[in-house]
């Protein structure tokens, strides 16, 4: 189990990595974005190909991949067992929550987007969780509402969650780690 302590001491290496420039989250974070609308084009390539009967939207699929790939590789650079494909899946998810949650709340329905919204970014927190080495495929096997930081104080957090949601708690974790406006 993950305790402050041990948060302390990955922000603190974080922070290391990041001084050395050897990890720019800022960056990256800004990336990972770019990487979910391209997961949406395939998406749309795919539908619009269907729809019309144009092969052509097909061709343009494979190009829209590679280039996903080739810049998921800038953040993934170590994985073992299915963990690409899972954060492949985590962004998308995240990014498709997100959408029907703008929908929602154009529609009105604020309390039904502010669900979604908070659905998008326990995704998005999981998928840097898994990719800054703080969710472990132990970690998830063992107990996944106990395996992750069941000291942190919750007002400290951007969000508060009950301590007892696994991706809450991910959120919290990773929620005082990320910065998207850091330069």
């Amino acid at each position: 189990m993950i305790n402050n302590t041990d948060i302390d001491q990955f922000m603190s290496k974080i922070k290391k990595l990041e001084k050395g420039e050897q990890l720019d989250l800022s960056s990256d974070e800004d990336l990972s974005i770019a990487i979910m609308n391209l997961i949406s084009i395939e998406e749309h390539l795919f539908f619009s190909g269907n729809k019309t009967g144009d092969n052509k939207y097909f061709d343009l699929i494979n190009e829209i991949r590679e280039m996903r790939k080739g810049l998921l590789k800038m953040i993934i650079k170590d994985y073992e067992g299915e963990v690409w494909c899972i954060s492949k899946h985590l962004l998308a998810a995240s990014m498709r929550l997100m959408e029907v949650g703008t929908k929602a709340q154009t529609k009105g329905n604020q309390a039904k987007a502010n669900e979604l919204f908070k659905k998008s970014y326990d995704l998005y927190n999981l998928f840097w969780g898994l990719n800054l080495g703080m969710v472990k495929n132990s970690d998830l096997k063992s107990s996944p509402s106990k395996a992750l930081v069941q000291d942190i104080d919750d007002k400290e957090a951007p969000i508060s969650y009950s301590k007892n949601e696994f991706l809450g708690k991910v959120s919290s974790v990773i929620g005082k780690i990320l910065d998207c406006c850091r330069e």
